[in-house]
């Protein structure tokens, strides 16, 4: 149910006799967030603006991240938590032992099989790599699409240093609502694709690169300054950021259609 649905049927209620007003004032807050005391875990975000809430794992504690878990089960909100290390991960998972943990993305979810929540209308989503090294930062991605409904289709190591392994990838990705290239070293990738391709681009550098690369700088500012016309830029191995760009761009266009 909508949060103006709740509200109007709250009030309703309060203007029959139904409800007290002291009654109307805590259901109303209860429907727009949980108060877990550490955290204000937003339950409505998903009716709001289409994307649920999502845990950012990297300076939260074990118990933190478990607690919030909880309430995002009772609530019924698909749980993902992103930037959990792998040692803080496994003290998660000895309280809750049925989350799932993808040791590449460091994310945890409460399946495996992330298919159960795509939705019937799901749009499609095409994540390229220039290299194996990106996989983390396109697997966040990958499974923060997922959690939220969408189809995904993986292109791995498809980078500018072997051009001719891109070229038979293109029409899956001319097919895609959407396209997220993650690059690192120059990030030149996201040009590549972005003078070939018509779909929306996300263009995601890394920090993957030697010295000179300025732990994605270098990649950042070659997205940035990209001659192909277009191109949308997330931050450095901001794969959650570009999956959630993604996000609103499909459910705008499917609510379009």
């Amino acid at each position: 149910m909508s949060t103006n649905r709740k509200i109007e049927e709250l009030l309703n209620d309060f203007a029959q006799g139904n409800l007290a007003k002291e009654e109307v004032v805590a259901r109303l807050r209860e429907s727009l967030y949980a108060d877990l005391e550490h955290t204000k875990l937003d339950v409505d975000r998903q009716a709001r603006n289409g994307q649920a809430e999502v845990i950012f794992g990297k300076n939260k504690t074990p118990q933190q991240i478990e607690q919030i878990i909880r309430g995002m089960m009772e609530k019924d909100i698909p749980v993902l938590a992103t930037r959990v290390a792998p040692q803080k991960a496994e003290l998660v998972l000895f309280e809750l032992p049925d989350l799932h943990y993808c040791f590449v993305s460091e994310t945890l979810t409460l399946q495996e099989d992330l298919s159960i929540y795509e939705k019937k209308d799901a749009g499609n989503v095409t994540i390229v790599t220039a290299g194996t090294s990106d996989l983390k930062v396109a697997m966040e991605a990958q499974k923060t699409l997922q959690v939220m409904g969408h189809k995904t289709t993986l292109i791995s190591d498809v980078g500018v240093a072997g051009i001719h392994r891109l070229v038979p990838r293109l029409e899956d990705i001319r097919q895609a609502d959407v396209a997220i290239v993650i690059a690192g070293m120059e990030g030149a990738l996201a040009s590549v694709v972005g003078g070939i391709v018509d779909v929306p681009i996300i263009a995601v550098p890394t920090s993957v690169g030697y010295g000179a690369n300025f732990g994605g700088l270098s990649a950042l500012l070659g997205m940035l300054t990209s001659c192909a016309g277009g191109i949308t830029v997330v931050n450095i191995d901001n794969g959650f950021g570009a999956a959630s760009a993604a996000v609103r761009i499909v459910n705008k266009l499917k609510t379009k259609k």
